[in-house]
């Protein structure tokens, strides 16, 4: 476990952090289209090698201050009753974790999405988003307190396009009011889908950063996986890591904090 005042020096040391989001497909290798036929079993049965794509998973994952999982299994007959979330944060040294169950099929499957960090959060909440098919949801976890707390969100957005609608118009009340966001996730639309949604372009000021194509992981062609910053967090580095199995790319970023945000993260 991190200790407060490893916090407290990580955020007064003037370091960037640094974030990464990844739909890891509960750790199935995909790196072909017909890879979803001839490999969708694994959606409902274990996988003898999952535990070793996990472990080579975590030592990526490692190398992060605060993660998003999407796609990861709550611990369940095809994951071999392991819960992918904190597999994976116990393999790669992360203190602190957090699982949404999203949609909750038994013993078969335990959809989830996931955070793991190595900042102590001062508050975690999960929220249900809208949509017609139950079953996608956000974890917005704050650093800090008062108005200059960090707050990040990690979401799994609706395959349709009037289902991401409402849930971006959800998450844009959520933001309106907050100073110092980040929105990772697989948001399952490009960079011209969110900005032309003025409700939540107007809740959260965007860089003009496009984020890197993501998917499919092996012949990247959309962007569909972000990491989106408020205009008060200025971006270092943004890029996709190498192929981890999943048909998403992992996407990483480093991200300065203000002078504000950080002495908030130093007083919790």
């Amino acid at each position: 476990m991190t200790h407060p005042a490893e916090d407290r020096g990580l955020a007064l040391q003037g370091k960037p952090l640094k974030l990464l989001t990844f739909n890891l497909q509960v750790g199935i290798q995909t790196s072909a289209y017909h890879h979803y036929l001839t490999r969708g079993w694994q959606h409902l049965l274990p996988h003898p090698r999952r535990g070793e794509r996990l472990d080579a998973m975590g030592e990526v994952l490692g190398g992060f201050d605060i993660v998003g999982l999407q796609e990861v299994d709550g611990g369940s007959f095809r994951s071999g009753h392991v819960n992918q979330v904190e597999y994976l944060a116990s393999h790669a040294g992360f203190p602190h974790h957090y699982q949404q169950l999203n949609r909750n099929l038994g013993r078969v499957a335990q959809h989830s999405n996931g955070l793991l960090s190595k900042l102590t959060p001062a508050r975690i909440e999960e929220h249900r988003l809208p949509g017609t098919l139950p079953g996608r949801g956000a974890i917005h976890a704050r650093f800090g307190d008062g108005p200059d707390a960090l707050h990040v969100f990690v979401a799994h957005l609706a395959l349709s396009h009037r289902g991401r609608v409402r849930q971006l118009d959800y998450l844009s009340e959520l933001i309106q009011p907050l100073r110092h966001v980040v929105v990772m996730g697989d948001l399952n639309c490009t960079p011209d889908q969110i900005h032309a949604h003025s409700r939540f372009r107007e809740a959260l000021p965007l860089h003009p950063v496009r984020p890197p194509l993501s998917y499919p992981s092996w012949q990247p062609r959309r962007a569909l996986d972000h990491i989106l910053l408020s205009d008060s967090l200025e971006a270092d580095r943004v890029e996709v890591l190498e192929h981890l199995f999943s048909d998403h790319l992992p996407v990483a970023i480093e991200i300065q904090l203000p002078d504000a945000c950080r002495t908030s993260l130093g007083r919790a």
